[in-house]
């Protein structure tokens, strides 16, 4: 379904060239999940991010079911992720302002769909957030906030869920819990991409994509 093809990715700092990517090929297939790991600057959420359209790569091509991703205008790859892809970060990344329920509702807007409180409500008890809806992001745990995060990304019903160390400010209580959500979406048929420097997530794991300096240096 996802497919990389000597796909680089080049920056210009002070010392000269970095190669976060560095001929980079990997084929994901449909309801497969993958674990990226490797360690600090080995390229994982460089290559996490491409994956996912969020970042354009200096070579190669990156495609969805034969679709090239960044031969669409912005507008079209951020309609495609809208569609496609949903989004579970270590920082959370929920609106401080808006309640549980709004910030989850917060997907509906990305796609434009309409998306009705009930759907979002039956997601927030389905993770075990029942009665917490009407809270502010500052009255929740670390664990609520991701679990919430999680809702948020499976609102849309995306094929894919790319996760970057989704249990990185998580205790390990915590970190088993999002990471059982995120196999009961992948059990239920959707393709999971998660980047991690532990080995929580090798247990759901199809396979494991160790990274090392920009490229992939084994799989198993």
């Amino acid at each position: 379904m996802l497919r990389l093809d000597n796909v680089t990715k080049i920056y210009a700092s002070p010392n000269g060239q970095v190669h976060a990517l560095d001929g980079v090929s990997l084929d994901v297939a449909a309801g497969e999940f993958v674990v990226l790991r490797g360690p600090s600057g080995s390229g994982k959420t460089t290559l996490l991010m491409t994956v996912a359209g969020m970042q354009k790569p200096t070579g190669g091509v990156v495609s969805f079911k034969e679709t090239d991703l960044y031969a669409m205008t912005p507008t079209q790859r951020a309609r495609f992720r809208a569609d496609n892809i949903g989004f579970v970060f270590q920082m959370f990344h929920l609106v401080p302002y808006l309640n549980v329920l709004d910030n989850v509702l917060l997907a509906s807007g990305a796609k434009g769909a309409n998306h009705s409180p009930a759907q979002a409500q039956a997601l927030i008890e389905k993770l075990g957030l029942s009665g917490r809806d009407s809270h502010k992001p500052s009255q929740l745990s670390a664990g609520e906030k991701q679990r919430v995060a999680i809702a948020r990304a499976m609102l849309n019903k995306p094929r894919v869920i790319v996760a970057d160390e989704p249990t990185g400010n998580l205790d390990p209580e915590n970190a088993a819990v999002v990471l059982g959500y995120l196999s009961e979406f992948h059990k239920g048929g959707g393709t999971v991409v998660i980047v991690t420097h532990g080995a929580e997530a090798d247990q759901f794991a199809d396979r494991i994509i160790s990274l090392q300096a920009g490229r992939i240096r084994h799989e198993n």
